[in-house]
């Protein structure tokens, strides 16, 4: 049931992503708790959201940003304030660069040829510091896609590449093994990374666990983790960061759409102003059902439809749903958590108009943020 706050949502023209402020504020302070518990630095993965009006609220409670290359670290710049902005890219363009190196706190690389490369230019600049990608090869992601560790990933230097000689100028290593997963993982990877590379811990001044840590998750062991950054903290003398990118936005977003038509093929078919192709890709790429606000899995309420789009791809397909109430043109559905990976991975394929973005602020008043046309959908081409 729609709570009598977020009751406003159901008058937005659709589609239209919504920002929760209510819901991200509460994950805010829980990132704020760890870093208060550790004295760490906790980071906004940009890659997952960087809708930047809430940047300046984001920047209330952790300390900073990590971005994927030159336009994430750029938009922290403009948008966060004087906070951390860390970069990581599996290679860099010598015309970003020099860029990098004005706006942003740490430059991770992903290879020893990477630094070398840039070597001479990064350290002439003493108020960055520099660090490597490894990979520990070791990951508990079932899927390889999202497997930063997968055989022969592109992603961190191994330790049979680890070029011990080659690390004056480096002040920390960074690794990222996670996706969508707990503390309890956490504490069985660092062992593995311990074991490869604790030896060069000593000499370093910071250890980045990177991303894919759900804290913001009802069931996440906040206290294990707490605990796993001070014993790195302690042992090494190490100032800890992790980037928890969904973490940060988890559960605090909906994207709500409206039956445009009702058909039967053996099943009742309802067609949505949405898109998974374009709105929510990562519905297809998962794949996974996102849930809907009011709805069960099929068969299990007595009205069952398949909810698709109204492109011309035969696949986008959101899912099957089943409902108390038959559906009717019109009536409008709530997408939950739909604030990460959604806005930073649509699309305009087919002519698809992109969702206005609101948000919900914590009285329950919406404020149109940013709204999308056809000019929007032509200056791409």
């Amino acid at each position: 049931m729609l709570s009598e706050r977020m009751k406003n949502i159901m008058s937005l023209p659709t589609p239209c992503y919504v920002i929760d402020e209510k819901a991200l504020v509460d994950n805010l302070k829980i990132l704020r708790y760890v870093e208060k518990q550790t004295d760490c630095n906790v980071l906004l993965a940009q890659k997952a959201f960087s809708a930047y009006h809430v940047y300046p609220l984001i920047s209330e409670y952790i300390s900073g940003t990590t971005s994927s290359g030159i336009f994430e670290a750029q938009l922290a710049y403009e948008e966060m304030g004087n906070k951390q902005i860390h970069v990581y890219s599996p290679a860099y363009k010598d015309e970003d660069f020099d860029r990098l190196l004005e706006i942003c706190d740490h430059i991770v690389f992903n290879s020893f040829s990477q630094w070398k490369h840039f070597r001479s230019k990064a350290l002439k600049h003493s108020e960055v510091e520099f660090g490597l990608r490894i990979n520990p090869e070791y990951s508990e992601i079932e899927t390889d896609i999202y497997n930063p560790c997968f055989k022969n990933s592109r992603l961190g230097i191994t330790i049979g590449n680890f070029e011990e000689n080659e690390l004056e100028g480096i002040s920390g290593l960074h690794f990222h093994t996670m996706c969508e997963q707990g503390s309890d993982t956490l504490e069985r990877t660092l062992k593995v990374v311990e074991e490869k590379f604790g030896k060069y811990f000593y000499k370093l001044k910071w250890l980045n666990f990177g991303g894919g840590h759900h804290i913001t998750r009802p069931d996440y062991d906040v206290e294990k983790l707490i605990q796993c950054i001070n014993y790195i903290k302690n042992k090494y003398d190490l100032e800890v960061y992790i980037e928890p990118g969904e973490a940060v936005a988890l559960n605090a977003g909906y994207l709500v759409t409206s039956v445009l038509d009702i058909i039967n093929n053996n099943m009742d078919i309802a067609i949505v102003d949405t898109s998974a192709a374009c709105h929510m890709p990562d519905v297809l790429e998962m794949p996974y059902r996102p849930l809907i606000i009011d709805s069960d899995e099929p068969d299990v309420l007595p009205f069952t439809y398949r909810l698709g789009a109204p492109t011309c791809l035969a696949g986008d397909v959101i899912g099957d749903y089943s409902f108390e109430k038959p559906l009717n043109i019109g009536d409008k559905l709530i997408f939950t958590d739909m604030s990460i990976y959604s806005m930073v991975k649509n699309n305009t394929f087919n002519g698809m108009p992109l969702p206005s973005i609101y948000l919900l602020k914590s009285n329950g008043n919406t404020e149109l943020l940013k709204q999308f046309g056809y000019k929007d959908f032509k200056r791409r081409l």
